[in-house]
């Protein structure tokens, strides 16, 4: 069969193996026969195979195992699962596209995976079916908002303004966040615990204290509460939890008391180590990696060899479904010299200082997005994993899509805090201001589904208004509550 038509998703393609849609028996690119005894169990987490204990014959063996399965053979290690622990159990591999019929892929210990070329075997009328279910259940899904349709009763600009006072609640959530984990830290910091090896909880003396602006001059609170939200960003929504850990894991304290001068590639050594990513150098088999994760775990050995704490496991980090440019380890080299800049350039200074100095709102958001959008460099420019160099290389660590998510996300709830903190009103007014007027140069699946339902296309781009569109789906369309909502209000009642 030769695909002609758009890409079927991998969902349509779970379908096919679950209801063992194929016009002939199957066979791997060697041609050994293949019977699928039991397709599996199909994994609804985000790390590991498609389908967990398959039982399968291939040739006069009965295998129990996992199936990963992929539109092209080459998304095998385009998504790194030749080296992640997840795939070690893989047992067959399946692939849409495998032009070249390459028998085999390999898992990272290097045992062979037999691969099945499913374009030579699966069901056209099937395929077609299941395309057709599925362009019919996304065309659909608007229906899920109970107002689609109902909601042109309200006027556009009734619509718009509700949905921007949940971007400025959304917002004003952001910093509260923030404020509550600063008075955290500094209950940790004069209690002198280290978290999270030593597990805490917070005593009714500390839910009772009155915090004043006094109880926060020190800087390194104020970096170490910037660095642990800067790091959730950067995760994006499968790594975020894992990067908030590592923020928390090699902090501040940690990285200030190496030295005064922190270059970045001790700062991505102290990250590499801690978050469990750094293989050993002695495992690997291209030289350029070799080399790199050695020169890594030296500076390791020479700068935090005290360390004790604890590391993150290797396997809690995802790389599954996830494009290159969002893997942890360019987020983490481009976390590296952000942080070199949190600690040697004075970068919240200069944040402070950007918004104090300037009335231009355009040469302000110019000018944090220069400071935001990295440039790839080193090792990391043309690698996306240790092991095997990327194909193209990489431009940035961290695009402006990424940066101006750590704009609206991090940086302008940020501002505000440390300004009503210190009473500076003029800043604080300023930065939500800002917030009111950027333009983020993406969107979501959850924005433009609520635009659409709501009429709203053409207001898409304002920060305030899509981050009002997710606080509207979040807090009211997906739980049903729609006579709380104010749209809702005037169109069920």
């Amino acid at each position: 069969m030769h695909i002609t038509q758009e890409n079927p998703s991998e969902s349509i393609l779970y379908r096919v193996w679950k209801e063992k849609k194929f016009d002939k028996d199957l066979q791997t690119c060697e041609g050994i026969d293949v019977t699928v005894l039991d397709p599996g169990e199909e994994n609804i987490d985000l790390a590991g195979p498609d389908f967990k204990n398959a039982r399968v014959r291939i040739g006069n063996i009965i295998y129990v195992g996992d199936i990963e399965i992929d539109n092209e053979i080459s998304f095998w290690k385009r998504h790194g699962h030749n080296i992640d622990k997840h795939y070690s159990k893989v047992i067959l591999h399946i692939a849409l596209k495998n032009p070249h019929n390459t028998p085999f892929v390999f898992n990272r210990e290097g045992r062979k995976i037999p691969t099945v070329n499913l374009s030579h075997f699966i069901n056209k009328i099937a395929l077609q079916e299941f395309t057709n279910q599925e362009k019919h259940k996304d065309e659909s899904s608007l229906n899920q908002i109970k107002c689609h349709k109902k909601n042109n009763a309200i006027s556009f600009r009734d619509k718009l303004n509700f949905i921007n006072s949940l971007g400025i609640e959304r917002f004003k959530k952001k910093s509260e966040k923030m404020l509550s984990r600063l008075k955290e830290l500094t209950f940790l910091k004069v209690l002198h615990i280290k978290e999270p090896v030593i597990k805490y909880e917070l005593t009714e003396e500390f839910y009772k204290r009155e915090f004043s602006f006094h109880d926060f001059h020190s800087k390194d609170l104020w970096m170490q509460l910037f660095y642990e939200y800067l790091f959730e960003a950067l995760g994006y929504s499968k790594n975020k939890d894992c990067m908030m850990k590592l923020a928390k894991l090699a902090d501040i304290k940690l990285l200030k008391s190496v030295t005064n001068e922190l270059n970045p590639k001790i700062i991505e050594s102290a990250l590499l180590n801690i978050s469990g990513i750094l293989p050993n150098h002695e495992n690997l088999k291209e030289i350029e990696s070799q080399n790199y994760a050695e020169e890594i775990k030296e500076i390791w050995q020479n700068h935090f060899s005290f360390y004790d704490g604890e590391k993150i496991e290797e396997t809690s980090w995802h790389f599954f479904k996830l494009r290159p440019q969002n893997f942890p380890t360019i987020r983490i080299a481009g976390g590296a010299i952000l942080i070199h800049k949190i600690l040697n350039e004075n970068l919240i200074a200069e944040l402070i200082k950007t918004f104090e100095d300037n009335k231009d709102f355009d040469a302000i958001i110019n000018k944090l997005r220069s400071i935001f959008i990295i440039h790839a460099e080193g090792f990391w420019k043309d690698h996306y994993v240790f092991d095997k160099k990327a194909n193209n290389d990489l431009n940035y660590f961290i695009g402006v899509s990424r940066a101006d998510e750590i704009i609206v996300n991090v940086v302008l709830p940020f501002i505000t805090l440390y300004s009503d903190v210190f009473n500076q009103k003029n800043t604080s007014y300023r930065a939500v201001k800002i917030y009111s007027y950027f333009k983020q140069k993406s969107d979501n699946t959850i924005v433009r589904s609520i635009a659409e339902a709501f009429d709203l296309n053409s207001a898409i781009k304002k920060s305030i208004t899509s981050q009002g569109m997710i606080e509207l789906f979040r807090s009211f369309c997906s739980k049903g509550k729609c006579l709380e909502c104010e749209i809702g209000k005037n169109i069920f009642n």
